[in-house]
């Protein structure tokens, strides 16, 4: 059969055969990656895209097919109504404080066991433009009123379980005494997952997931969310616009397709990480173990009112006695199953010593007034079966 001669030259034809078709004939079983920077449109659509007359795509920084449906996705399982995709957590966290308007003159109060890169950002980078950060014990429910009442800040900011000594927030007072100021609630609910906890149903105002850790699951993508109301998050998408931390629809991708199996994921870990903190209570070697699911734990009854029954999350802290931190990385460095990494959530488990790594930048007394000693070690529990990973743990302090 004769093929049709083609329209174009050679070298033009190398830029511009294959698919620039509109719509597929079918409709595919998974969103498809669309790594395409811009899209076409008839003149007079273009325009309607550009002033918000209508919906549609027109360049990936301002919206992308495979990443929208990641938002749609988390926006539904978190109860809100919309979600601004970010490349990292950091970006998210960042674009969301910006997107509620901080500016000189404001006041955050914020729990002071946060993430060390969410607290260093709001005591660097925010104090410097002019907000006062005011930390917080978040167990300290009637202090925590109190400061909220006498700074009336503009934003609280609160993590659902705290990164790394898994202080749990009790997000419906802590909602409530913000709002009674005016303030609005931040809640980074990456421990948790929309699986364990939805927190704008318990009067959260913002929900940010690092999606690199429970959402994608697998430590192969990299990824931040904010979800809430539609027009906050449309302010959330003029600053993603704007300062550009836009999330490539490849990693879109894997967190959506990590997404699908969140529950099986969640479940199983949650178990595991039950059984070894239990195991860890038990050993001459460990000084403290620190878990939401045990009943010396101080949130146990707030944790298990909040979360789903009978889950706690997967993450498990606990102090080597006496430890040093040469001892700490001796132990890290025998251990076979269980990996020295600087994440977590993944469906293997990660180990993470916080002096080092994410609470690195905290002076030594800065890391003491927060509750972490040179023994602390924080484990993110996998999927993998308990007893090969407990038989890890053995092994490395035997040694």
């Amino acid at each position: 059969m004769k093929t049709e001669k083609p329209l174009w030259r050679f070298s033009t034809l190398t830029v511009r055969a294959g698919w620039h078709r509109k719509q597929l004939d079918a409709v595919p079983t998974t969103a498809p990656i669309v790594p395409a920077v811009t899209y076409l449109h008839p003149m007079s659509e273009l325009d309607a895209i550009f002033g918000g007359e209508q919906g549609g795509f027109v360049y990936t920084r301002y919206g992308n097919p495979t990443v929208a449906a990641l938002e749609e996705a988390v926006a539904l399982l978190e109860g809100g109504e919309a979600a601004v995709g970010f490349a990292t957590g950091m970006a998210a966290i960042h674009a969301a404080l910006l997107g509620v308007g901080l500016q000189s003159g404001d006041v955050v109060v914020c729990s002071q066991d946060v993430y060390g890169a969410t607290y260093s950002l709001l005591s660097t980078i925010f104090v410097r433009l002019g907000v006062k950060v005011v930390f917080i014990e978040i167990e300290d429910l009637s202090g925590v009123r109190a400061t909220i009442s006498q700074e009336r800040p503009k934003l609280v900011w609160v993590e659902t379980i705290s990164n790394p000594l898994l202080r749990v927030a009790d997000v419906p007072a802590v909602a409530a005494a913000a709002h009674s100021v005016g303030a609005v609630l931040m809640v980074d609910s990456t421990f948790t997952t929309p699986y364990l906890f939805q927190p704008l149903e318990h009067g959260a105002d913002y929900v940010i997931h690092s999606a690199t850790k429970y959402l994608g699951g697998h430590g192969d993508a990299m990824g931040g969310l904010v979800i809430s109301s539609r027009a906050r998050c449309d302010a959330v998408r003029t600053v993603a616009k704007l300062a550009g931390g836009t999330l490539s629809p490849f990693d879109a991708w894997l967190i959506l397709r990590g997404l699908k199996t969140l529950t099986l994921r969640m479940q199983r870990q949650c178990e595991n990480a039950l059984k070894l903190a239990q195991w860890f209570v038990a050993l001459p070697q460990v000084a403290k173990v620190i878990y939401p699911g045990l009943f010396n734990h101080s949130h146990h009854v707030l944790a298990k009112s909040l979360l789903r029954e009978g889950l706690f999350g997967a993450v498990v802290a606990f102090e080597l006695k006496n430890g040093t931190r040469e001892q700490v990385m001796q132990f890290m460095d025998k251990l076979n199953l269980c990996l020295p990494a600087t994440t977590l959530g993944d469906v293997y488990t990660e180990v993470l010593y916080p002096p080092m790594s994410s609470h690195r930048w905290l002076s030594p007394e800065e890391r003491r007034q927060i509750g972490i000693s040179d023994g602390f070690v924080r484990t993110s529990v996998g999927i993998e079966a308990i007893e090969d990973i407990i038989a890890d743990f053995a092994q490395a302090l035997e040694s």
